[in-house]
């Protein structure tokens, strides 16, 4: 089993599996991440959506100021990683 797969994430997991909309769901990653953290995981994303646009990495840097290293980490989740980038990319294009 993965590190990160215990009965706490699992917890976690649930807890977001019961938010209704997109207010409850910001203000518990509110309460839960420091605006660091949801700003770092919003970066995370942003560089997915461009990843999946084929965007060069040259470009993502410019747009976001990360470093390539940190596009390339987000890279590996999004091909092939668990699905999860892909599953969210797929139905917010619906």
């Amino acid at each position: 089993m993965a590190k990160w797969k215990n009965k706490k994430t699992d917890a976690l997991i649930q807890a977001f599996l019961v938010l209704k909309n997109k207010q409850e769901l910001s203000n518990f990653l509110r309460d839960l991440l420091t605006e660091e953290e949801i700003v770092e995981f919003g970066q995370r994303w942003y560089v997915a959506q461009m990843l999946a646009k084929k965007m060069p990495y040259t470009e993502i840097t410019r747009k976001t100021g990360l470093s390539s290293t940190t596009i390339a980490r987000v890279a590996k989740w999004l091909n092939p990683g668990m699905g999860g980038y892909q599953l969210v990319l797929k139905r917010l294009k619906k």
